[in-house]
């Protein structure tokens, strides 16, 4: 676990990217999109939100997929943060690809210096090791698994649009388990 550091000077931009955090399958639902969280999910996201709180993060801008699992997400994340983070909804964020991700990224407005995304895996895996160039632990990290309700921040210089490939620094990588052993993967 990496402190969050928020993005020095007017010209770097910081963007936090957390995926959702563990759904149910037990739920009989008929669309993937509704989906709930499960119990150990709630506790996760809370615990994330904590921790962002506790950091220090702050949002100019919040995009989220409106997918059940990450509304749900985003209602826990604002009780461990201690207030609202005014989510612009977008489907275009649901199970999202890397270059889509990347293109709403670029939309962002301007004037916003920290953005957070918040989506579905692959997307915001492939995003994380699309942006930051070669080696490193927490890039190692990120390659090896990017867990439900993990955190991980990237800065650069520039604007929104001007983020290309390898163009990142990922500052950090939070899982819910390096907060919280008991958050670590279930044992089958």
């Amino acid at each position: 676990m990496t402190q969050i550091k928020p993005a020095d000077g007017d010209a770097m931009k910081t963007l936090t990217l957390l995926r959702h955090a563990k759904s149910g399958w037990d739920d009989a639902v008929p669309r993937d999109f509704d989906r709930p969280l499960n119990p150990k999910g709630r506790r996760a996201a809370q615990v994330i939100g904590r921790f962002l709180k506790t950091q220090g993060a702050a949002f100019d801008h919040v995009l989220a997929s409106p997918a059940l699992r990450v509304v749900e997400t985003l209602v826990e994340v604002e009780y461990g943060y201690g207030r609202a983070l005014a989510p612009a909804w977008d489907k275009r964020v649901y199970l999202a690809s890397a270059a889509t991700l990347l293109d709403l990224i670029r939309e962002l407005p301007e004037a916003a210096g920290t953005a957070l995304v918040v989506g579905h895996n692959p997307g915001l895996e492939d995003l994380v090791l699309d942006l930051v160039a070669d080696g490193g632990d927490l890039r190692d990290a990120v390659e090896a698994k990017y867990p439900t309700a993990a955190v991980a921040v990237m800065t650069w210089d520039g604007g929104w649009a001007d983020l290309r490939s390898g163009a990142a620094t990922l500052e950090a990588f939070t899982r819910p388990r390096d907060l919280d052993a008991t958050l670590g993967p279930d044992e089958d």
